[in-house]
């Protein structure tokens, strides 16, 4: 997903269990944003969002242009957090090469 426009590239699994492009690009930046502000700067790699039953992870993948964003959907029972970032962030990676 691109973190400017909100565009969404590739959907794997159900698409309902993640925010619209546009939502997750608005909250993103509106969360970078709010923190730049507040420490003078922002250098962030994910955000992590937790409802009842959901966390929803928002990577940071950079390159050349706009960051783009890789956002999952993990069920908050069954799911190694620290596990799960360390693995989305090494699915990130592999996206730019």
């Amino acid at each position: 997903m691109d973190l400017v426009t909100g565009c969404t590239y590739c959907i794997v699994g159900d698409a309902a269990e993640v925010m619209d492009g546009a939502s997750v690009s608005d909250a993103t930046m509106a969360l970078v944003e709010a923190a730049e502000e507040a420490a003078g700067w922002c250098d962030w790699e994910s955000i992590i969002v937790t409802s009842a039953h959901r966390h929803h992870l928002v990577h940071a993948v950079r390159g050349g242009g706009d960051p783009l964003l890789l956002v999952t959907a993990l069920d908050r029972q069954r799911t190694n957090m620290a596990f799960a970032i360390r693995d989305i962030r090494d699915q990130a990676e592999s996206v730019l090469t």
